[in-house]
């Protein structure tokens, strides 16, 4: 996305001087809503000049002015987003009415990211489900983990692995993107988010900060990864542990040096780790619709995402698990406010509100002189550190392809599952979730189109230019996936139809031709098949019809002769053989003709004159 411009004004009862929406640009590398008709945007900036300066992201420093209004204090921006909306739901309307698959892509991004819930009939409790304690948080399970462990025992990586060495290497890329978190698993005895955590606190230094006992840390993140189903295809340890280091490589980022403070930091990284804890492998709106304990629990509202804050925080109750039992009352209390902040965020109901703050930060953002971002207030750093994580926890397709791929995959087999689910309960299947009708190329493509691109491009915006890579591995992603979607036979561009065509004439004229002439050594043929059926009719040898047809020319002669004498007698002639033409076709007039009857008919035209 690019910069916000001004576009003509709406009518407003808002008395601000600066009136009238605004309008999202094109990106000048790369959009997914480029080439479609009604989907041009505005690029031309107003003459009151709203913004200074244009261009590139590199060039786009300066704030807008009078961003918020005096009378209502609504940001001027809420234009514009109405704009993007109508926009993205446009898009969606035509990409729904492409294809069966295109539809079922349209339906997912609607119902998950633009909070927009299909109604459902919700079935009443059963008496089991009546008699549940509401108090009670489930998932919550009693487990025991080696309490003795010091720092002269303590593993190098947290966990106890025959590959340490190969394991290293893999954390060699730690602070780089694209870890291959598949590969740690593997390394790490199926312990990726144990790994990821121990490694990330001893490259932070927090343990020490927050005077976290090593053996509390680890008991902890030991109970926690065993709190994610390993048999749920896609939320389980090692998405947790991918996106914990994800949002420790992008609290790393130059633009954001020494903005966050070390309490913020930790709270960031603490919500990345429990952010999917205990999922059942299913969505919101399935629970939902399932009258499920949870969703009765939580009120519908932000229902998993709830019950992962419950877990997380409750876990750090069960023995030797309070990493925080060195932090002080206030910190505990800012920091559960910080952590419950951005696990909530990373609802995919509230993407679309999510972006549009970002948005807001992105135009009236301040940098130092260095390019580092003044955020100077707690809200300005909790809305950066909220679209962090949930940038991270739609970061699959920004990793190299190969990662990509296998990310895709488990995300597929899950939402299959879910659908089995539904199709077994009689219930309608979620967008995406048929595996008999779903594309999974193109849900990829337009989950990068309308969700992902838009919200790395602005973060990438946010702080530019450390986001660029990211960008260039996202679009070559998305072109790959493009490549793969099976191509339906389509007609060729109207040049060609044009072209075809005079190709398609110029041989249907020289058949034509090829007919006509083979038409006319037919009809040839046909007059002497006619005469020989004559001929065999009348017991005629060859030599006999030679003869009769040059006696039959003489007479013809004579007859010309004697009709050029008598005119009268001819034109009478003439008019019953034109008569005689007309009511019969020439083909049976040679065919049912025959010598005999020429020379029968010749000679009592001679007698009759």
């Amino acid at each position: 996305m690019g910069v916000v411009e001004a576009i003509d004004p709406v009518p407003s009862q808002c008395p601000s001087p600066v009136p009238g929406g605004y309008r999202l640009p094109r990106s000048s590398s790369y959009s997914p809503l480029q080439g479609r008709p009604g989907a041009e945007l505005d690029l031309s900036a107003a003459d009151g000049g709203v913004r200074e300066g244009g261009g590139t992201a590199a060039e786009r420093r300066t704030p807008l002015v009078d961003l918020f209004c005096e009378t209502c204090s609504r940001p001027w921006l809420i234009g514009w987003w109405d704009q993007f909306k109508r926009m993205l739901n446009r898009e969606l309307s035509h990409l729904s009415e492409m294809s069966r698959s295109g539809n079922q892509v349209s339906e997912y991004i609607s119902t998950t990211f633009l909070d927009k819930q299909n109604e459902v009939e919700i079935p009443s409790p059963t008496q089991r489900e009546r008699e549940k304690p509401m108090c009670h948080i489930s998932g919550v399970k009693k487990l025991t983990h080696s309490s003795s462990l010091s720092n002269s025992t303590m593993p190098r990586f947290g966990v106890k692995t025959e590959h340490e060495e190969a394991l290293a290497r893999e954390l060699d890329d730690l602070n780089k993107w694209g870890l291959n978190i598949f590969q740690v698993a593997e390394f790490s005895n199926n312990r990726p988010l144990s790994c990821i955590m121990f490694a990330i606190f001893q490259e932070r230094d927090l343990l020490k900060t927050f005077q976290i006992p090593v053996d509390t840390f680890v008991t902890y993140v030991m109970t926690l990864e065993d709190h994610y189903h390993a048999n749920v295809a896609y939320h389980n340890s090692l998405h947790a542990a991918d996106v914990t280091q994800s949002t420790h490589v992008l609290l790393s980022t130059p633009a954001l040096d020494a903005v966050f403070t070390d309490l913020e930091i930790l709270a960031a990284l603490f919500a990345a780790a429990i952010h999917d804890v205990d999922h059942p492998g299913v969505s919101n709106q399935f629970l939902i619709n399932t009258n499920s304990e949870l969703a009765l629990m939580y009120n519908d509202e932000s229902v998993l995402e709830n019950h992962h804050l419950a877990v997380g925080f409750k876990l750090l109750h069960e023995e030797n698990c309070d990493i925080f039992q060195n932090l002080t009352k206030r910190q505990r209390q800012s920091l559960r406010k910080l952590v419950i902040d951005m696990v909530l965020a990373t609802d995919m109901s509230k993407h679309m509100s999510l972006l549009a703050d970002l948005k807001t930060m992105v135009e009236t953002k301040k940098v130092t002189s260095s390019g580092v971002l003044m955020l100077d207030h707690y809200t300005d750093r909790i809305q950066v550190l909220r679209n962090m994580v949930h940038c991270a926890d739609l970061s699959n397709p920004t990793k190299p392809l190969h990662v990509y791929r296998q990310w895709t995959e488990r995300i597929m087999e899950e939402f299959f599952r879910q659908g089995d689910k539904e199709r077994e309960r009689g219930m309608e299947i979620s967008p995406m979730c048929d595996k008999h009708t779903a594309s999974v190329e193109k849900s990829q493509v337009g989950f990068i189109d309308y969700i992902v691109h838009p919200l790395w491009e602005t973060w990438g915006d946010l702080v530019h230019p450390d986001a660029q890579e990211i960008l260039d591995t996202l679009e070559d992603n998305r072109d790959w996936y493009q490549s793969t979607i099976p191509q339906s036979p389509s007609p060729p561009p109207v040049g060609q139809d044009k072209e075809l065509n005079k190709c398609i004439d110029k041989f249907q004229f020289a058949l034509t031709l090829e007919e006509s002439s083979q038409n006319e050594q037919g009809d040839e043929g046909d007059k002497t098949t006619a005469n020989h059926v004559a001929e065999d009719c009348t017991d005629m040898d060859k030599d006999d019809e030679n003869e009769d047809k040059e006696d039959l020319m003489s007479e013809e002669k004579n007859e010309d002769t004697i009709e050029e004498e008598d005119e009268v007698a001819m034109e009478e002639e003439e008019e019953e053989l034109k008569s005689r033409l007309v009511e019969e076709p020439e083909k049976e007039r040679l065919y049912d003709t025959s010598p005999v009857e020429e020379e029968e008919d010749s000679s009592s035209q001679a007698e009759d004159t």
